[in-house]
């Protein structure tokens, strides 16, 4: 990744316009459900979805995974700022960090050992970026014991 250069503003454009295309309306919905409505209890949850295909769900879960990744290319391609991308992006973080748990035996099931590779890669040569992966998990691991709770009253 690039390390030595200092962010321009061909760098904030690009960041800019990856903004933008996530205002799309229909990848708002998109990540909607894969940030938010999507709550995965294991890994058959995950492949129920990514293996349904024709669903909204299996778009949408698509459609985040494949913006993410494609994202992440322009960082591992050198085409943008890492330190920028990440600071616009931390929606890919959180994405991560969500489905990190399941990714090996993701990529297993699914055949495919690059799934989210690039994301991965992004986010692993941050120390930053590996920190707020760690907190994210911690603070979803915390809202999942307080909805168990919630359930059991």
């Amino acid at each position: 990744m690039v390390k030595s250069r200092k962010a321009t503003v061909a760098d904030a454009d690009i960041c800019m316009k990856l903004y933008e295309l996530r205002r799309e309306a229909e990848m708002r919905k998109a990540r909607e459900f894969v940030n938010f409505q999507f709550q995965p209890q294991g890994i058959d949850d995950i492949l129920k979805i990514m293996q349904t295909m024709g669903t909204k769900e299996n778009a949408w879960a698509r459609q985040v995974f494949s913006f993410w990744e494609n994202a992440a290319s322009l960082v591992l391609n050198k085409v943008v700022h890492p330190g920028l991308f990440l600071a616009w992006n931390s929606e890919m973080v959180f994405v991560y960090a969500k489905f990190k748990p399941y990714l090996n035996e993701m990529r297993r099931q699914i055949g495919n050992p690059a799934f989210l590779a690039g994301v991965e890669k992004v986010v692993s040569a941050s120390p930053e970026a590996r920190k707020r992966v760690e907190m994210i998990q911690k603070r979803m691991a915390m809202m999942a014991e307080k909805a168990q709770a919630a359930k059991s009253k």
